[in-house]
């Protein structure tokens, strides 16, 4: 992964480098996927195969990357502004999107929010961003039923809630990794068990390790002694 670099922004994250082919994962946010020098490929869950020179993966959608000697790669969450611009173009699947070829980090930074979803669900994943809380008394505070705000995030996010909290969790791990902390620090400052629990989630939801994120931010990873 020589080269390769991992930034965290407001709402978006930016991986670019090398691929090894990967095991079947879901993201709690868009992926657009760009083959830096040709095209980037990948499977769906059902072991159908997409090609492009940029591909575009909605939430919660399992994926599997081929290998690819550099790829560029955005995570939109989608409670952000550019995300509406991804639900137009993407369908329920991994979608071609040659027209993405030249995103960057600037096109999607700038923090501002979504002008679709449901304002109260906003209002939730605000909450869910600083505070760690429990499911009811989230709903509360947005003014709806746990029942409500479960069926909204279904509905507008394709996810769970709790989903988008351990996605959250996993920046806050992130963000302490590029700030120095150890891999077990890092766990630690995003409330998982430990260095193993933060591993399979990462793995999981991003399709990549913690060791991975630390060489692409350009040092060797640390532990704790």
């Amino acid at each position: 992964m020589e080269g390769a670099y991992f930034v965290i922004g407001d709402g978006y994250a930016l991986y670019q480098g090398a691929v090894a082919e990967g095991t079947v994962h879901r993201h709690a946010a868009f992926q657009v996927a760009i083959g830096v020098h040709g095209e980037v490929a990948m499977d769906d869950e059902a072991g159908n195969r997409f090609s492009d020179v940029a591909l575009i993966v909605p939430p919660m959608v399992g994926h599997r990357l081929l290998p690819v000697r550099e790829l560029r790669t955005l995570f939109v969450e989608p409670h952000c502004a550019f995300a509406d611009r991804l639900r137009v173009v993407c369908g329920s699947g991994i979608t071609p999107a040659p027209g993405m070829r030249g995103l960057r980090e600037e096109d999607v930074a700038g923090g501002r929010l979504s002008g679709e979803l449901d304002g109260r669900l906003l209002d939730a994943m605000r909450v869910l961003m600083d505070e760690r809380i429990p499911m009811t008394a989230l709903a509360a505070r947005v003014g709806l039923s746990p029942q409500r705000l479960r069926a909204l995030a279904r509905a507008e996010l394709g996810m769970p809630l709790a989903r988008w909290r351990i996605w959250r969790r996993l920046a806050r791990s992130a963000e302490a990794l590029r700030e120095g902390r150890t891999l077990s620090g890092a766990a630690l400052a995003g409330g998982f068990a430990d260095q193993a629990h933060f591993t399979r989630e990462m793995r999981r939801m991003m399709g990549l390790t913690p060791s991975e994120v630390v060489r692409a931010l350009g040092r060797q990873p640390r532990r704790a002694v």
